[in-house]
């Protein structure tokens, strides 16, 4: 209760509906706020326990008049137990270097974080952005946030080139996968299921206790893969709640755009 009083103290906008990113025939509206001064953390990790998701210092969350698909969703860190096509990732990247770095992006993210869009989201609204819309992306946030990046093995100590990178913001109670993006051309890496878990990883070795994955839609194929990493929360009316797969639900075997 304390944490929703204190979310009342700011000020919320509703945006204009718009086409949906993720089912047809669909409009969206989202209800943001802005995250700033003194308060910016804790703001935001009140914010994320109540289902907002960060872009910049933008708070926001779906507040469609007549849908509800997006649901926000948690990995719990203590009890995931990577079933075989997690272990396989995880093996896979086990010869990758995890840097931990401040959100200062340099031309490799960039040149990655392109190449990633128009292999993946060719299509999407982010498509247009430059290297001034993606440093803003990175680096305009109130709040702890890094960039993690994952580098292949090199010889003779040199650094290798970067295979993949994520936004990640920590948080009072885990950490938030922001944007991650990776390299599409190595595809038995499962670079996009491995990110998740290494956060799983850095989050137990932290004592958080969540990883938080943003919003699962059912049915959107670009985000379904949100509820393979069991047991996972999700957000209902009546707060965070243990999800049970259905059997139609995604499973190891669904893409992960990976």
């Amino acid at each position: 209760m304390a944490h929703f009083e204190r979310s009342l103290r700011s000020q919320f906008f509703l945006t204009g509906p718009r086409p949906c990113p993720y089912l047809p025939d669909r409009s969206e509206r989202k209800l943001f706020t802005t995250l700033s001064g003194a308060r910016a953390e804790a703001q935001h990790d009140d914010l994320s326990s109540m289902g907002f998701r960060r872009s910049q210092n933008i708070a926001y969350r779906p507040a469609c008049r007549s849908c509800s698909a997006c649901v926000s969703t948690r990995v719990r860190v203590s009890d995931l137990a990577p079933n075989r096509s997690q272990k396989r990732a995880i093996k896979r990247n086990a010869d990758l270097a995890r840097n931990w770095l401040d959100p200062e992006p340099g031309q490799e993210h960039f040149d990655l974080f392109k190449e990633y869009l128009a292999a993946r989201h060719g299509d999407g609204g982010m498509i247009d952005m430059d290297a001034f819309d993606f440093a803003a992306m990175v680096e305009d946030s109130p709040v702890r946030t890094h960039l993690i990046e994952y580098r292949l093995p090199a010889e003779n100590g040199a650094q290798g080139a970067l295979a993949a990178a994520c936004v990640t913001d920590v948080l009072r109670d885990g950490l938030s996968l922001v944007y991650s993006f990776f390299d599409t051309s190595l595809t038995a890496r499962s670079l996009g299921r491995f990110m998740i878990l290494d956060h799983v990883a850095l989050a137990r070795e932290a004592g958080l206790p969540f990883v938080y994955l943003g919003y699962w839609v059912k049915g959107s194929p670009k985000m379904d893969y949100k509820i393979e990493f069991q047991p996972s929360e999700i957000l209902l009316d009546g707060g965070w709640t243990l999800y049970a797969p259905a059997d139609d639900d995604a499973s190891p075997s669904d893409s992960i755009e990976d």
